[in-house]
């Protein structure tokens, strides 16, 4: 176990490494340090991964562990890290606003994406699409830089501790 967490230092931070722990302990119901193969979907969604089902299984059986069988902390760390370098929201986002910009400028219209924003997916109120707008600097009938755009969405919130 200490090997693998060496080995993944880079790629994951200690407040990852004991959340997924804290995680893993939860879904560990008989506490002998391991995890139900059929419990790993929920555990990944309950650490904001959004793996499919089919995901899950392909995780599985990257790790020799049976749909029945049971994962170790390793083996989950090892899943979790796969996965998290499978997600990538901003190049997802990105790619999703490339299709809407089939000349390739790098632009859409701010109207497109109001309609997107308030028509699909997680639906946003109109003044919440106003807001976000008016704070990128984007005019009600100007031109999103998307991919400027995009990076700006993601930005952590300021710690203001």
């Amino acid at each position: 176990m200490y090997l693998f967490l060496c080995l993944q230092a880079n790629q994951l931070t200690q407040e990852q490494i004991n959340d997924y722990k804290d995680c893993f302990a939860l879904y560990d119901r008989d506490r002998h340090g391991r995890l139900k193969a059929a419990d790993l979907l929920t555990a990944m969604r309950c650490l904001g991964l959004c793996p499919t089902p089919a995901e899950a299984e392909k995780h599985l059986r990257a790790n020799n562990v049976a749909s029945g069988g049971l994962l170790d902390l390793s083996t989950f760390l090892a899943v979790m890290v796969a996965q998290q370098q499978q997600e990538d929201p901003e190049r997802e986002i990105i790619a999703a606003f490339r299709r809407l910009d089939p000349q390739g400028r790098g632009f859409v219209p701010a109207t497109e994406l109001r309609a997107r924003l308030t028509r699909m997916g997680e639906k946003m109120q109109a003044h919440e699409v106003n807001d976000l707008l008016k704070e990128m600097n984007i005019a009600p009938n100007g031109l999103v830089k998307y991919e400027a755009f995009v990076k700006d969405l993601l930005l952590p919130p300021p710690d203001y501790h």
